[in-house]
């Protein structure tokens, strides 16, 4: 007979695990491995699942994968008697609705099964959760239901408009597709960006020994004004003509929250927004840190003392300042905590190195939260020009600037920073000049989106909540909308202006010239929109932007939300906004598929006289030799080179692109092996055998590769 007469039923069997080891032995804990039911694409009779005119009914399936769990959990429940079934799910919509799916499909009755949530699986929470079930909260459960039946409708309306009408269109998203259009819009201003460049003075002067190093506060716009300044330096004086100390003060950022701890892990150890929450939910099931899917920096009144006990011990009562954040997100739950330590004063965690820099990364942040403020004194030395050489309306001055930190407070454990020491000099102190240069500084563009930097602006304009943040970055990345660049960016000449030391003014001073390369343009870690992104991007804008508009999208955020408080109905919000959505729906029909993407005519081929295109296809971008509406032959097709775009492909480069096929070499057995490209991409060719390239380039592919 079972020695158990109480069974807690969890999401994960690494929760299950812990949550185990804190209840007594009359306690069983099952996991349902993550939702139990789905919405299926279509029900067993061939119909919708989703009734959208009888209050959107919704017809879900058992996953077929979790037959065997649910024959458990039924075995476990008939065991112990409903009474004494306790659902432990996930504390936020995602995990009520799993509750709610459990009672269904278990013959639970939702408004008696105990229900029980708890920010950290230590011992005393789940112990202080046992003291005080609830029953499943209907409203989280149809705020959630809300956004997956809205979010199936759009998928299963709006993505076969993009199969339909955009050539390689895969579907589109309520969430992703604005994420997409983000992208999309910094690339063409990056693109549309008009670079300038000015020049940038330098000097540097010997003290004692020492180097002060100051900048002119005027930025030249030719290299003839910058080499004009440096020459009128013959002679000049240069004094020390104010010194400013500035005391600053400098307080810690709040704990995280999913959306912040997402960028400051992509910021600052380089990993995805998959990586982060991945790793972030090992921490928390093994009881490691508090649950990680939240939008609140409350930090709980224990774990506020347990930090100031660690760190008056550790680091001395003056680096001790308890204080509380306000949580400024539209629908942030304030009972909720920050993401921190279970024991802040655990240094280490078992598990992979990006589990411990997470881990560490968290504790610091939750340490310096509680810790005193940096104390700073910022230094400026201002040095006057005075030179009879030089010819300027304007008074220049060069600038020298320090930092120097008098008391580090929580820059002792997060984001220290390093003293920058001036030389002690005194006001209407001479100075000499040992060097001074001017450099060509160019404008930069406005900078690509990270993953984390993404994540930030959508959080900004109210799309999307912590649950789906990580989920939005890899949709659009597996869906073939962005990527992550790999470039460490393009040479580019700079101009360097050179003159080195103290020149009598009636000599003539020497200025070098000097030509020096840095990288511009670098994408390494950047989310880039593909062709493809940018083509659905444009369709989407063109015919659906009311759906994909930024603010539409988080007001649909904020009716989730005011669902799960009781403000607004479920059924009411779903109407709402599927009448207007499917009026666009009907629409598209008269979208023509020809006007869709880019299509331009590049040239004539010299030798055969047919025009060049280059237009999108289903496999994205590339070049067609031919008109379509040609019945003697067919179009020839070549992939677009390699960092071009449909818009600014040159004939020569079309040209060489259609030195296709081209023979590669031959098998064991005499075969002529080919490469070209065709509709669907570039491949080899061996007799009647088609092989894909999926790596290579058809135009250099070796026999061997082949």
């Amino acid at each position: 007979m079972s020695k158990h007469t109480q069974l807690v039923i969890v999401e994960s069997p690494a929760k299950a695990k812990t949550i185990e080891r804190y209840l007594g032995e009359e306690y069983q804990v099952l996991s349902s491995v993550g939702h139990i039911r789905a919405i299926p694409k279509k029900t067993k009779d061939g119909q919708p699942p989703i009734d959208i005119k009888n209050d959107f009914k919704t017809v879900y399936e058992i996953d077929p994968d979790k037959k065997k769990v649910i024959t458990e959990l039924k075995k476990a429940v008939k065991t112990v008697g409903a009474d004494n079934v306790w659902l432990a799910t996930d504390e936020d919509r995602e995990g009520e609705a799993i509750a709610w799916h459990l009672c269904e499909v278990l013959g639970l009755d939702p408004q008696r099964t105990k229900r029980i949530t708890f920010h950290e699986i230590t011992k005393p929470a789940i112990e202080a959760a046992i003291k005080q079930p609830r029953t499943v909260d209907m409203q989280l459960v149809e705020a959630q239901q809300a956004r997956q039946i809205l979010d199936r409708i759009v998928g299963f309306e709006l993505s076969p408009v993009v199969w339909r009408k955009v050539p390689g269109g895969k579907s589109a998203g309520r969430v992703q597709s604005p994420a997409v259009r983000l992208l999309v819009e910094r690339e063409r201003e990056i693109r549309d960006f008009a670079s300038s460049a000015q020049f940038r003075v330098t000097a540097h002067f010997a003290v004692d020994g020492k180097e002060l190093k100051a900048e002119l506060k005027q930025r030249f716009d030719s290299e003839q004004a910058a080499h004009d300044f440096l020459t009128g330096l013959s002679g000049a004086r240069f004094t020390v003509s104010s010194i400013t100390k500035t005391p600053s003060t400098r307080n810690p950022a709040a704990p995280f929250t999913t959306s912040t701890l997402q960028q400051e892990a992509n910021s600052k150890l380089g990993m995805s927004s998959r990586a982060t929450m991945a790793s972030a939910q090992k921490l928390y099931q093994e009881g490691l840190i508090t649950y990680m899917r939240t939008d609140s920096v409350n930090l709980s009144r224990q774990a506020i003392a347990a930090s100031r006990t660690y760190i008056t011990q550790q680091f001395g009562a003056d680096y001790s300042h308890s204080r509380t954040f306000a949580t400024k997100s539209a629908g942030a739950q304030e009972a909720h905590e920050a993401i921190r330590p279970t024991d802040i004063a655990r240094e280490s965690v078992a598990g992979s190195s990006y589990d411990q820099k997470l881990y560490d990364l968290i504790r610091r942040r939750t340490l310096a939260s509680q810790m005193a403020a940096a104390k700073l004194e910022n230094t400026t030395i201002t040095i006057s020009i005075d030179s009879t050489q030089l010819e300027t309306e304007k008074t220049l001055v060069f600038e020298a600037k320090g930092q120097t930190v008098l008391f580090d407070g929580f820059l002792r454990v997060y984001g220290g920073k390093d003293s920058t020491i001036l030389p002690s000099v005194s006001q209407h102190t001479t100075l000499e000049l040992a060097q001074a240069e001017a450099r060509q500084v160019f404008a930069r563009p406005p900078a690509r989106y990270t993953e984390g930097t993404l994540v930030k602006k959508l959080e900004e304009l109210g799309i999307g909540r912590p649950s789906t943040y990580a989920t939005i970055m890899n949709t659009i990345q597996t869906r073939g909308y962005a990527e992550r660049g790999e470039s460490e960016g393009e040479p580019r000449d700079v101009i360097v202006l050179e003159r080195t030391g103290e020149i009598p003014s009636d000599s003539t001073p020497v200025v070098t010239r000097h030509i020096v390369q840095e990288k511009t343009g670098a994408t390494r870690g950047k989310l880039l929109p593909t062709p493809a992104g940018e083509l659905i991007a444009g369709f989407l804008t063109d015919h659906f932007d009311p759906i994909i508009d930024y603010g539409f999208t988080a007001r649909v955020e904020t009716d989730f939300d005011n669902i799960a408080a009781s403000k607004l109905a479920r059924n009411a919000m779903l109407r709402q906004f599927y009448e207007p959505f499917h009026e666009l729906i009907e629409k598209s029909g008269d979208i023509d598929r020809s006007t869709v993407g880019a299509h331009r005519e590049v040239g004539t081929h010299p030798k055969t006289g047919k025009p060049i295109f280059a237009r999108f296809g289903r496999f994205g971008p590339m070049l067609q030799l031919g008109s379509s509406d040609d019945k003697t032959t067919k179009p020839q097709f070549a992939p677009l080179p390699k960092g071009e775009r449909i818009e600014t492909v040159t004939l020569e480069q079309a040209l060489k692109a259609f030195e296709l096929p081209r023979t590669v070499g031959t098998t064991e057995d005499g075969q002529t092996i080919k490469a070209n490209v065709g509709r669907f991409g570039p491949y080899i060719q061996v007799g009647k055998l088609y092989v894909s390239l999926k790596e290579h380039d058809p135009r250099e592919i070796t026999e061997a590769e082949a």
